[in-house]
């Protein structure tokens, strides 16, 4: 199934279902009162039987989107350096401060984390941080979103607590990452999360094998499946979980492949005016333009 978050005529946030009609009818419950929190549905308090789906639908161009989640509790949770190609290439870049090429891929995952003020919806732009940053790069990514807490949850039992998934673009500011030498700050500018637009229920894709693209200006710079995770999904949540309580509606990036700007000589950033277009195949295409 999957669900989508949108504005209303009165200024109210809405959840919808798009259904396979490629039409979003809005939800409500048994009372009539709409449904206006996805994490709501994400954490079992709302049960889907208990949902009323209006009869009438709209095309989700005619609504105004935001993100599935549009400002989520919690950091997101997102991990560095998870395709080995992409590892390579960034190593390699010399953006990657205090690495040589011995240690491109790493051991165990590299978890860092975005802030929920990130988080901007489909067709929302982006900031191009001018006067700030002047290396801005994108990465596409599937995001897993948590839909059962817990603790010290066992890799074997860990996509029990996956709810569903969406896209993220992990915007970063390559020169705040390189100067820092950290990549908490270079990753959570104003609207440096792109995220959408569809949250899709695990039982429609199989997060293990998705294939995942990104164009900038329609040129194909990212190609490449999620079965080529260095970490897969069960080992995130695993290594994350082990000393911090997971909460329903978690989102987890798992990682961006290679293609990213940094990986071409010289390096290709992002500018005003360039658009940003990421599709995952079963949860949608995501796209986004650099402003001022």
């Amino acid at each position: 199934m999957k669900f989508l978050t949108f504005r209303d005529d009165a200024g109210e946030d809405r959840v919808a279902r798009l259904d396979g009609d490629g039409l979003a009818r809005a939800l409500s419950h048994a009372d009539g009162s709409p449904v206006r929190d996805l994490v709501g549905v994400i954490a079992g308090r709302m049960q889907a039987g208990d949902l009323v789906a209006d009869d009438a639908g709209r095309t989700p161009d005619g609504l105004r989107l935001l993100a599935p989640i549009p400002r989520p509790a919690r950091n997101l949770f997102c991990v560095g350096k998870n395709y080995t190609d992409h590892a390579r290439e960034f190593t390699q870049s010399g953006f990657d401060a205090g690495h040589g090429p011995a240690e491109a891929i790493p051991g165990a995952p590299i978890v860092f984390s975005k802030t929920p003020q990130t988080v901007v919806a489909h067709g929302d732009p982006v900031w191009d941080a001018a006067g700030v940053s002047e290396a801005l790069d994108y990465e596409a990514e599937l995001a897993v979103i948590i839909g059962r807490g817990g603790r010290g949850i066992a890799r074997a039992d860990a996509m029990a607590h996956v709810w569903g998934y969406t896209i993220l673009n992990d915007i970063t500011a390559r020169d705040w990452q390189k100067r820092h030498k950290q990549w908490h700050m270079a990753k959570s500018f104003d609207s440096f999360g792109p995220m959408g637009p569809v949250a899709v229920t695990a039982d429609e894709v199989d997060g293990a094998n998705l294939d995942l693209r990104c164009w900038i200006n329609g040129e194909l710079r990212q190609h490449a499946n999620t079965r080529d995770l260095i970490f897969d999904i069960p080992t995130l949540i695993e290594t994350i979980s082990a000393g911090i309580t997971l909460m329903p509606g978690d989102i987890i990036a798992t990682g961006t492949p290679e293609g990213v700007g940094i990986g071409f000589e010289p390096p290709r950033f992002l500018k005003a005016g360039d658009v940003m277009t990421i599709e995952i195949a079963g949860i949608g295409r995501l796209e986004n333009e650099v402003r001022p």
